[in-house]
């Protein structure tokens, strides 16, 4: 890492990738197989925490873990092909690493299917790290040596704070610009498409 100056952080849902059209055809596969109601179009609207906690709205919880693990594995065949990349995305990463940086994707996603979603889309990360949320993401943050985080959730902020990296915040998920700043994001971009330009500026002050 000491070859690198710098380290960004992007989260994956909402962030680099529109994964509501996938994730909402998940849940329709999930309701289909269990034979349980779930609002997909309500779940998709509020995107970013683990999986668990929207399960939990449709299925008591002593069966949240072994759905869970049924929705992860339905995931792949339903979740990916129709996930796009978000405005920006590719020109966020590409940014990055011409300006010699290293780019880590910390997702509160399941870790293989995050993989899954970026080989898809051809968008390339030096590392991806998943199953954490808000605070929790300090640790892969902190462990690759991230200086900025950028996320759309307000748990994005909560989790760049507690590592102690500049929160960048896009209003491309469930949290609108208010809210965001609210949480305390530090840098508010409409969406990814301003962030190489925000990216040039920050680095050529540091």
């Amino acid at each position: 890492m000491a070859s690198h100056p710098f380290t960004v952080g992007f989260d994956l849902d909402m962030t680099l990738i529109d994964s509501r059209p996938g994730i909402k055809a998940a849940y329709q596969a999930l309701s289909a197989a269990t034979g349980a109601y779930i609002d997909a179009d309500l779940a998709i609207t509020r995107l970013g925490p683990p999986l668990e906690e929207e399960l939990r709205v449709w299925f008591p919880e002593e069966r949240v873990r072994e759905v869970a693990d049924m929705y992860r594995e339905l995931y792949p065949t339903h979740a990916i092909a129709p996930t796009l990349a978000m405005p920006g995305a590719r020109e966020a990463l590409a940014a990055v690493r011409r300006l010699g940086g290293r780019s880590v994707v910390v997702t509160a996603k399941f870790e293989p299917n995050a993989k899954l979603h970026l080989t898809h889309l051809g968008l390339e990360a030096d590392a991806v790290i998943g199953s954490l949320w808000a605070e929790a993401k300090a640790e892969a943050l902190r462990e690759h040596g991230a200086s900025v985080y950028v996320g759309d959730h307000v748990g994005d902020v909560r989790g760049a704070h507690t590592a102690g990296a500049l929160s960048v915040a896009v209003a491309t998920g469930p949290c609108d610009t208010a809210e965001l700043g609210a949480a305390g994001a530090d840098v508010l971009l409409d969406d990814l498409t301003a962030f190489p330009a925000w990216l040039e500026r920050h680095v050529g002050k540091a």
